[in-house]
């Protein structure tokens, strides 16, 4: 039951931590954020729409398959701010980050797929391998893992 005083349908930032399972810090940055917004009692006390329980899952999910808050907060702000958020709605914005997670998807099972072939020779250097990268070749193109910044690049043997 909610303290005296307050709407039924607003919580806590403490009712809302507790129901969410994200922690109170959490809630303030994802409001520091935009991804987020209460309301103040007179006592200066944040309160939060119960819609905004929907919002704060959908952002654990989000940040959970790898999708930066920027754009989390952009697909939020394209969702209703006088009603609960539908079904359709985070079909419609899931959606948009389909071909982006499978392409994450894809280069992820193939360096899984490299680096099980890589162990497997022992060798465990990608500087002197053989198999991946003979003379050190992809020294010349640039720092960094050079197979993995360009998700097109070929990354079996």
């Amino acid at each position: 039951m909610p303290p005296p005083g307050t709407a039924f349908h607003e919580l806590t930032v403490g009712q809302l931590a507790n129901r969410s399972g994200v922690a109170v810090s959490a809630l303030h940055f994802y409001e520091r954020s935009g991804l987020i917004s209460s309301s103040r009692t007179a006592g200066n006390q944040r309160r939060y729409a119960r819609d905004v329980l929907r919002r704060v899952a959908f952002i654990r999910a989000s940040q959970r398959v790898g999708i930066p808050l920027a754009q989390i907060r952009h697909a939020l702000d394209q969702l209703p701010h006088e009603r609960t958020p539908t079904r359709e709605d985070w079909a419609r914005l899931s959606g948009t980050w389909r071909s982006e997670l499978d392409a994450r998807i894809a280069q992820l099972q193939a360096l899984r797929d490299q680096l099980t072939e890589c162990i497997a020779c022992g060798c465990l250097s990608l500087r002197t391998c053989h198999l991946t990268n003979p003379g050190d070749v992809l020294s010349r193109e640039g720092p960094g893992a050079r197979r993995l910044l360009d998700s097109t690049a070929e990354l079996s043997h």
